[in-house]
């Protein structure tokens, strides 16, 4: 079993909105998934699991996999999304700023696959994307201040900067740190392995560590 990181399509909508349910408090209709991905298909990325025997299997994309243990989370044989990231470019017609720019509206991984650096993968893949494919010079994003792990990954790793603090951003009355990191294509790094997936083999990484 591995992990791989590739761009989300139509069919991880469910699982995707699923995951938001399961970790976050802020959730969105099934509808605003569908938006994003019909509008910006190359702007956001999943986590899979996949099962190498399934690989050698010919799968029919056009239909949809159902676990017989009712795990919403599988979307095929052998593949199941354990993190994902939703990005979108601002599209406000009311919008002061127009320079076009990217946010990042969700980015989540299931509890027992954190600590893997998924996030940060996923996060960097969404940024490459978003100022390749849509020219975005920026990409913005909102976190609550509370979330520790959240600031270390965008502050520390990635190197967001706090722009400014929403008060009472959130539903239930907390404050939102506003985000934004200037993107410039040549200092992205998308990590990019076999074409537009990026694999990570747990056997192969435990057998170099020995």
């Amino acid at each position: 079993m591995g992990i791989k990181i590739r761009q989300a399509d139509i069919h991880d909508i469910q699982a995707i909105q699923n995951a938001n349910l399961h970790n976050l408090p802020e959730n969105y209709l099934l509808k605003y998934y569908m938006y994003h991905e019909l509008s910006w298909p190359q702007a956001s990325f999943v986590a899979t699991t996949y099962d190498e025997s399934s690989l050698d299997e010919e799968i029919n994309e056009d239909l949809k996999f159902e676990d017989p243990k009712g795990d919403t989370a599988y979307i095929r044989k052998g593949e199941k999304i354990v993190g994902y990231v939703l990005a979108k470019m601002e599209d406000d017609p009311e919008a002061e700023d127009k320079t076009p720019h990217g946010h990042i509206t969700s980015l989540s991984v299931m509890r027992t696959y954190r600590r893997m650096g998924l996030a940060d993968r996923l996060m960097k893949q969404a940024l490459y994307a978003l100022c390749e494919s849509f020219d975005a010079k920026y990409v913005s994003l909102h976190v609550r201040k509370s979330n520790r792990a959240a600031l270390h990954l965008y502050k520390d790793t990635l190197k967001f900067e706090v722009s400014s603090i929403e008060k009472s951003y959130y539903q239930d009355g907390e404050d939102a740190y506003a985000m934004r990191k200037d993107l410039v294509l040549e200092e992205l790094q998308p990590h990019l392995i076999d074409g537009d997936q990026e694999v990570d083999d747990f056997e192969k990484d435990l057998l170099e560590d020995l």
